[in-house]
């Protein structure tokens, strides 16, 4: 397959073969909508608005605010708080807030201008990754190369799946591929974490531990998409 412009950036993603390669798309758009964000965006208007709206989760707004301008920062801020203000509190103090006013508060906790951008533009990038399986023996033994797909990454992957992208025969090789590289490394990771529960047994003490020293942290970053949080201890 002749690479594009829409092929190139996949190509990228799976050149590298460590770790999930989904995860790598994640924080690839990830890092470019928050660099968005806090600098080019803040001229656009339609974009303010969705911001001023939807806010951020907390790992996005972490993210704006240690790598983004203060005065970008606090201008965000400024317009989402201004929106928010109007529509969680009465315009009297003494009136009772109604229904909608707190579900907006609900609402706005389980929103994210950024997040909602990944998820929409994971899966155009994961459209060119089914095109690419179909027709490119090469892409294909990259995708087969890969370490692992985690498994909330496993799921995406194969409930968006265009079959219309592959053959029959390539769409099997494409479970398959799959299906070996999220189940045999989560097999990989139960035997891990089990020799690792061992050593902890007297009779294995001065044990070799083998693989299994760093268990825990490979096993939450399959199950969760994300290492371990150092920041939380």
């Amino acid at each position: 397959m002749k690479p594009n412009i829409t092929t190139i950036p996949i190509t990228d993603l799976f050149t590298e073969t460590d770790g999930c390669p989904i995860c790598r798309m994640h924080r690839m758009i990830e890092s470019q909508y928050v660099e968005y964000i806090t600098g080019a965006a803040m001229m656009a208007p339609d974009v303010r608005v969705q911001t001023n709206k939807t806010g951020f989760c907390h790992r996005h707004f972490s993210m704006m605010v240690n790598t983004g301008p203060r005065l970008s920062n606090a201008l965000l801020l400024q317009t989402h708080i201004d929106e928010l203000r109007k529509k969680v509190f009465p315009k009297k103090k003494t009136d009772a807030p109604d229904k909608k006013m707190l579900a907006a508060i609900r609402e706005n906790d389980g929103t994210c201008y950024v997040c909602d951008r990944i998820e929409r533009d994971i899966l155009h990038l994961l459209a060119t990754v089914y095109v690419q399986y179909g027709s490119d023996p090469a892409f294909r033994e990259q995708y087969r190369a890969q370490d692992f797909i985690c498994l909330d990454h496993y799921a995406l992957v194969m409930s968006s799946v265009n079959k219309k992208a592959m053959d029959k025969k390539t769409l099997a090789d494409f479970y398959d591929a799959t299906n070996t590289l999220s189940k045999d490394y989560m097999d990989t990771l139960y035997d891990d974490v089990t020799h690792f529960t061992t050593m902890f047994d007297y009779r294995n003490a001065g044990g070799d531990y083998k693989n299994s020293k760093d268990a825990i942290e490979r096993s939450v970053t399959f199950l969760t998409s994300y290492p371990v949080d150092e920041s939380l201890k």
